[in-house]
């Protein structure tokens, strides 16, 4: 089974999903972004000039340059243009051969592209901490915040706000900032979130109400 094509949809709203469960706030002495698999290959699927993924884009790139502005970290997440069959593994089962059957688009997005101080982290699975070296980061710096951006919110994004908070990390996944192969699948991240595990804010709530 390859990814879907995506049809767009309405950023969904705060009275769409519960309120979390818990009172953090995002403190930028503690806090890294993480912006996950905004790779050309991905948004591909979301057609050309879709409306949603240049919105997502634009709030995006404006949490990126508060983030800058503040000295929190920027880490991206993304999968190498070729990759073996042991490192695909269950993947290819469930997704195919992916990325790997289109090496070219593996570049992150033109608007999006890393700056030479931002962290690139090679992604193997689902989870942004498989493999990589963003927890040990995360801890010699002493950052114990995430502030989640990007692709896809019921896959990837949740998958790694699931894992941050099991090793003591506390996820922020930006409800506006990420986006899904629908509606249903972005709400079901976003509730998912607020119920087990994190907090959904928006991308104008995070720049203004940070501490």
């Amino acid at each position: 089974m390859a990814i879907p094509k995506i049809q767009n949809y309405e950023l969904p709203f705060k009275q769409d999903y519960p309120i979390a469960k818990v009172n953090w706030k995002i403190e930028k002495n503690r806090a890294a972004l993480l912006i996950h698999d905004m790779q050309e290959y991905f948004i591909h699927f979301y057609g050309d000039n879709s409306p949603l993924m240049q919105k997502i884009i634009e709030n995006i790139a404006q949490i990126k340059a508060w983030c800058i502005a503040q000295n929190i970290p920027v880490f991206y997440t993304a999968q190498p243009a070729t990759q073996q069959d042991q490192d695909r593994a269950l993947l290819n089962d469930m997704w195919g051969p992916g990325l790997t059957a289109y090496p070219e688009q593996a570049k992150i997005v033109h608007q999006l592209a890393p700056n030479e101080q931002d962290h690139l982290l090679t992604k193997w699975r689902y989870s942004a901490f498989y493999r990589s070296d963003l927890q040990k980061i995360l801890s010699e710096t002493q950052k114990d915040q995430l502030i989640i951006c990007g692709i896809y919110a019921h896959i990837g994004v949740l998958q790694t706000a699931a894992e941050a908070f099991m090793n003591g990390i506390q996820p922020f996944v930006v409800g506006d900032s990420v986006a899904d192969f629908s509606l249903e699948d972005h709400l079901f991240a976003l509730r998912y979130v607020q119920r087990n595990l994190g907090v959904v804010e928006d991308a104008q709530h995070v720049m203004t109400s940070s501490i």
